[in-house]
């Protein structure tokens, strides 16, 4: 798996049409999206696990990039679940969405060879359901299912970089991460799960999620 973009991937800039984005952690992401994933968001704001992060190749080495999330709403139902089937049912129409906005990866900017050197890491990101948050985490609803994405921007040096913006980027979706945001695991094989993978979940085990 190396995801390249779909339609409308014509017309972009040198320094990012050869971008390609490798999910890492892919089986894992695979077994959490046939149960179903879940992702907590508290109003303190917690982090993804999975994490999501990538192998970049294609860049230009020698230009400047700045790395960056959002999270889009699959669909514009709101989700309740139903324990005696394990399944989701669609519950009603979507909450309005929460403002929408976009995590820089801490790095950012940085050359194309330090971001092609390793894995980027998305670690710092962290959920919240609080709409007043001043921390910079991502707002989303519980019980609503979001579809991650991943934005791969040139930082151009033209002073009037501005009319290109639209050839300067490039953007991946792995439909693997998609989620539900809940405040508390439903799916008890989500939970057993997410212990048995996350090396920091030993709190799990003690009764206090996080520490």
């Amino acid at each position: 798996g190396w995801a390249g973009e779909g339609p409308g991937a014509g017309g972009k800039n040198q320094q990012v049409c050869h971008a390609a984005a490798r999910l890492e952690m892919g089986s894992l992401w695979e077994e959490f999206n046939r149960l179903g994933t879940e992702m907590i968001v508290t109003k303190a704001g917690r982090r993804m696990f999975p994490t999501f992060q990538v192998k970049l190749s294609g860049l230009d080495p020698l230009a400047d990039y700045v790395l960056l999330m959002d999270f889009i709403p699959l669909d514009d139902k709101r989700y309740r679940y139903a324990f005696h089937s394990s399944s989701w049912l669609a519950a009603g129409r979507a909450e309005p969405a929460a403002p929408g906005r976009v995590h820089f990866h801490p790095d950012s900017p940085a050359k194309g060879a330090q971001w092609m050197r390793q894995i980027v890491s998305f670690d710092k990101l962290k959920l919240t359901n609080n709409l007043l948050d001043d921390n910079g985490h991502i707002i989303l609803n519980s019980m609503h299912r979001y579809q991650p994405r991943f934005h791969v921007v040139f930082v151009d040096p033209r002073r009037d970089s501005e009319r290109f913006a639209h050839q300067n980027f490039k953007s991946f979706s792995f439909p693997e991460t998609q989620f539900m945001a809940v405040t508390a695991y439903q799916n008890h094989r989500i939970t057993q799960l997410k212990i048995a993978s996350n090396p920091f979940a030993k709190g799990f085990r003690d009764g206090d999620p996080e520490p």
